[in-house]
């Protein structure tokens, strides 16, 4: 699949069959979120993969996700920064939080395209309570988690829609 046609294609999936993710394809987007760029070159992301179903259970007991259809992804991917890997310079001209977050996003957002293109669903989450996820899943303090991504097959009954986007000339200033 050629980049724009992956660009095209993604969308936001809240419904996944029922179908492990297989540990290659796993590597394959992790890889294409490691190969991203980043400011210094500090690659500050980290990934948590959660495709256990008991940890999963555990979670929902714990209302971590707003959004119900988190729990049934076949694997959820916690993105995280570290804003310590930064060199000390990087102080003087940004908000190591704010940093931390940019370059996460911009591997993940190469994640997302690798995973269309192979074929499987992501949607991104925001919703979470931070905290209690950081507790459950023994993340370090020291670690921002940005989002967590759901991954899995596209369930096909789902209705996608159309979804629009603004015109070119509406985003140039």
């Amino acid at each position: 699949m050629e980049v724009k046609d992956a660009i095209i294609k993604r969308k936001s999936i809240r419904k996944y069959k029922d179908l492990e993710i297989p540990k290659d394809l796993i590597n394959e987007i992790l890889d294409a979120a490691r190969l991203s760029p980043s400011a210094y070159n500090a690659q500050p992301w980290k990934f948590k993969i959660i495709n256990d179903k008991n940890v999963i259970k555990k979670l929902k007991k714990n209302n971590v996700f707003k959004n119900e259809f988190v729990y049934t992804a076949p694997l959820i991917i916690v993105c995280c920064g570290d804003t310590t890997c930064y060199p000390e310079r990087a102080k003087e001209n940004f908000e190591l939080k704010d940093l931390s977050l940019i370059d996460v996003t911009i591997a993940c957002q190469s994640l997302i395209l690798r995973a269309t293109d192979l074929g499987l669903g992501t949607c991104y989450v925001g919703l979470i309570d931070r905290n209690k996820l950081k507790k459950i899943l023994n993340i370090s303090k020291n670690y921002i988690i940005s989002y967590v991504i759901t991954v899995g097959y596209p369930d096909l009954s789902e209705e996608l829609g159309i979804t629009t986007r603004k015109k070119l000339n509406d985003i140039i200033l």
